[in-house]
């Protein structure tokens, strides 16, 4: 147990990243992971195929990354993201706020096409929802578009504040985050603050938000992210430890939406054991499961 190499933050083409789930459960086997969680933004939507492609040798955590915001004053929000580890997808309670988020997101994509075209960018709708290929849209699909009229050459030139990161950009409606923390609960999910202190993505939330967080079930932190420095990973010991949470580490891959490669960053067995002992909504797959 003390050499199993985990990564539990990965994306596929359910969400925003660009490897298919069953694609993805190949890399990761062939990278030699032993363990990963598939953790696409606000959908259940890969699992099934994730699940139906586990290679020997690797345990699939179904899982979601759920969008979330804090309100530090009237007008304000801060963006955060919850890892929700084996959550039941059939629980009505986060099923259905994840169907409200989608819908939401979907309405914002729209209105960002909007703003593009005014702006003088010919972008269509249909377009989009082309390269979003039946998964949620996002951000990442908007960049497609301005990458393929050689506007900008990656998707994080996209995401700079003349393009997508502020001028095209609108406020995404989220789950308010205790409310995040309640419905994984409810369904049985254990939630981990992703990136919490990635000050590089933006403002984000203080300490004593993060102890109140605890105390409204958060379980952990996500504290190596290749968008926190050494600084900010020993903070988030140091903060995990005075709460009583535990710390993971992950890639939060993406395929070739983001530069980061699968499994630069893992999480101990000890935190993978404290995630299985506390979950109670579905379980991990591993190969031989699908024999049966």
């Amino acid at each position: 147990m003390s050499h199993m190499r985990i990564d539990l933050h990965v994306h596929s083409s359910a969400s925003d990243g660009t490897d298919a789930p069953a694609a993805l459960m190949r890399l990761a086997g062939r990278v030699g992971l032993d363990v990963v969680a598939l953790t696409d933004h606000d959908t259940t939507a890969g699992w099934a195929e994730a699940a139906a492609a586990v290679p020997p040798g690797l345990t699939l955590l179904p899982s979601i990354e759920i969008s979330a915001r804090w309100r530090p004053g009237p007008g304000t929000a801060i963006g955060l993201h919850l890892l929700a580890y084996l959550p039941d997808p059939g629980d009505e309670g986060l099923s259905g706020a994840l169907d409200r988020v989608r819908r939401n997101r979907s309405t914002r994509a729209q209105r960002m096409v909007d703003l593009l075209r005014a702006g003088g960018i010919d972008v269509t709708w249909d377009e989009v929802l082309q390269d979003a290929a039946g998964a949620p849209v996002g951000r990442p699909h908007l960049a497609q578009a301005l990458i393929r009229r050689g506007l900008v050459d990656t998707v994080s030139e996209a995401f700079a504040p003349q393009w997508l990161g502020r001028r095209y950009r609108l406020p995404k409606d989220d789950l308010e985050v205790f409310e995040a923390l309640r419905l994984i609960r409810g369904a049985g999910g254990v939630p981990v603050f992703a990136h919490p202190l990635a000050h590089r993505r933006g403002r984000v939330v203080p300490d004593s938000v993060i102890a109140e967080m605890a105390a409204a079930g958060l379980a952990g932190l996500e504290a190596d992210h290749p968008d926190h420095g050494p600084a900010e990973r020993a903070h988030a010991r140091t903060l995990a430890a005075e709460l009583g949470l535990f710390v993971t580490g992950a890639s939060d891959y993406h395929g070739s939406n983001k530069p980061t490669g699968i499994a630069v960053e893992t999480t101990t067995p000890a935190s993978y054991e404290r995630i299985l002992t506390l979950a109670t909504g579905s379980t991990p797959v591993v190969a031989q499961d699908r024999a049966g």
